[in-house]
Formats: structure tokens, sequence, C-alpha cells
């Protein structure tokens, strides 16, 4: 089963500062479900349950972090044990990261800064954690679980974590030029709906026009299908992919279920209906035709459909 790392809080453990959890429902009721999920907590593991209460502190230009009663200076324990945290998540092959957010340690972005004297906190620090995992891993998927709430978020976030353990899988079997290329076709529209320009970028990559060893065409592919899927989708994008698709079928199809297909399409683009019922629609034709080349496509089917994602017409901006 995939992993993904979670703030161990987010579960229900309670092992924040005053002895509590901070259950996310989205977390525990859906997405255990489908991943096994590794809890993570550095405070817990250096202070214990319940403790002192922590805060980031510009001190002379530089963000610390201290205990809010007695101002103890706890960044070189706090930097220690998230560096190790973040160095053993590489050895648990996670997919995906969820964090808490505003901790001094996992929050991703918006963390308060203080002053040491009276005077407005500043919401512009990064938890040590996160910070830790973001420089060991840029493209590893690590979203907030207040983010997840937004139904476009939580859409991109989740077809990310699927592609990256694709990516991830795929460059562990050791594959030859030609299962690349097989690789490549089966992730075309899905990476067109995230950026043409990775689109052409990864396909030059394939072309191989510059006939470079196969160890380093990997190692580029590796890296630019990384940035690729970590851009979000929207829906001018996801359009033109839509027409694409629609295009391989056009000619074999009656004016009336032509009428129907593409009046799906533009009431997608105009957010009258979510995106999952026009899927449902292309693979009505995909299965009808047996276009094998598009069964393969990872766009139609990029993640266990019982997640809903696409079935919110938020999910697309």
């Amino acid at each position: 089963m995939m992993k993904i790392g979670v703030s161990e809080c987010l579960l229900g453990t309670q092992c924040r500062y005053d002895g509590t959890g901070a259950k996310d429902k989205y977390v525990v009721n859906v997405l255990q479900k489908y991943f096994e999920l590794e809890a993570y907590c550095p405070e817990k593991i250096i202070f214990g349950t319940p403790r002192e209460t922590i805060r980031q502190v510009e001190v002379n230009n530089t963000i610390e972090i201290h205990t809010h009663q007695t101002k103890k200076n706890v960044t070189p324990e706090l930097e220690k044990i998230s560096n190790e945290l973040a160095d053993e998540a590489l050895e648990e092959e996670l997919c995906g990261f969820i964090l808490k957010s505003k901790s001094p340690t996992c929050g991703m972005e918006r963390v308060k800064v203080y002053q040491p004297v009276n005077a407005p906190s500043e919401k512009r620090g990064v938890g040590l954690f996160a910070k830790a995992l973001r420089e060991r891993y840029p493209y590893l998927p690590m979203e907030e679980e207040g983010r997840l709430e937004d139904a476009w978020l939580r859409e991109n976030f989740l077809m990310q974590i699927f592609a990256y353990k694709g990516i991830s899988e795929f460059m562990r079997s050791k594959p030859k030029m030609k299962e690349l290329v097989a690789f490549h076709t089966s992730y075309k529209y899905l990476i067109y709906s995230k950026s043409t320009v990775s689109y052409k970028i990864l396909g030059n990559i394939v072309a191989n026009n510059k006939q470079q060893p196969l160890e380093e065409i990997l190692k580029t592919y590796h890296q630019e299908f990384l940035i690729a899927i970590n851009q979000k989708g929207n829906i001018s994008k996801t359009y033109n992919v839509l027409l694409h698709i629609y295009g391989y079928f056009k000619k074999l199809i009656s004016a009336d279920e032509k009428e129907h297909m593409l009046t799906a399409i533009e009431e997608f683009k105009e957010g009258i209906i979510p995106l999952i019922a026009v899927i449902k629609l292309l693979n009505l034709y995909v299965k009808r035709f047996e276009m094998g080349y598009l069964k393969e496509q990872k766009f139609l089917n990029p993640y266990p459909a019982e997640l809903g994602l696409r079935s919110d017409i938020k999910a697309f901006k």
C-alpha cells in the first residue's frame, strides 16, 4: 500500500502541547482507506506530552524556536530531530506528506513569527520539519490539512501523489528505452493538463535527438516529470485535453452523440457540471471503440474513482 507521511496529531493522537489531538476527518475517514499513514511529531519526541508551548521568534534577523513561558531557545534540538525525521522519510519511500498547519515545526507557510518584545506577530514563518522535508525532497507532494479542504488543491494533491508513486516505481524497475516511451505515452495527457511547456520538454527528452545515454535520459526525465506534476491543473488546460481526446472518435459517433459530447465539455468549462461527468462519457466511447491508446491514459483514470475528486465542480479553477 502507498505510504503518506502525516503530522501525528492529525490522526487524533493526543500528542499536542496540551495533551489533545487535532484529528482531521478527511485524513482519517477517507485517506486512511487508500494509504498507509506514517505518523511524525518532532515536538513529542523532544518534549513529551503535555508540554510548554513553543513559538517562532525573530532574534537579530534570525528565526529561532523558543518556549513561550520560560523563553528557552530550543532551536538546536528541534533542528536535529527534524533533520533526522526527514532522513527517515526517505527510507520509508513516502509518496506524499500532510502537515499540520500553523505549527512551528510542521507548518508549510504563514507560521506566526513573534518579536522578543511585545509586538504583533507576522505570518511569515516555515516550520523546521516542513523546511527539512522540502530541502531534501523539493518535489515530494506536500500539503497542510487545512488547504485540503479546498477541492481544487485536494484534487491536484492526490493526482500528484499517484503520479509521484508511478514515476518512483518506474525508475526502480530499471527501465529500457522502449519502456520509457510506453510510460511517457501513458502520462501524455495528464502532463499536458499540467503544463504544455513540460509536455514539450518531456517529449523532447524521450525523442532523444541528441542520442544521450539511457542513464542520463532517465535521470533528466525523472527530474522534469516531477516538475511537471508539481504544477497545478486548471479548467483551461483540462478543457484542451478533453477536446484532444474527443478528437480520436469524433468521426466514429453520430451527430447527436457529437452534440451531447461537446455540450458536456463546454458545460465543464463553464462550471456547470463536474469533470467526472465528462470523463464517464469519454470512457464510454473509449471502451466502445476499443481504443487501447486512450485506455492507457492516466489522465482518464489517475486515481481510484471512489475518492470522488472529480465529482466536485470546485475541483477545477
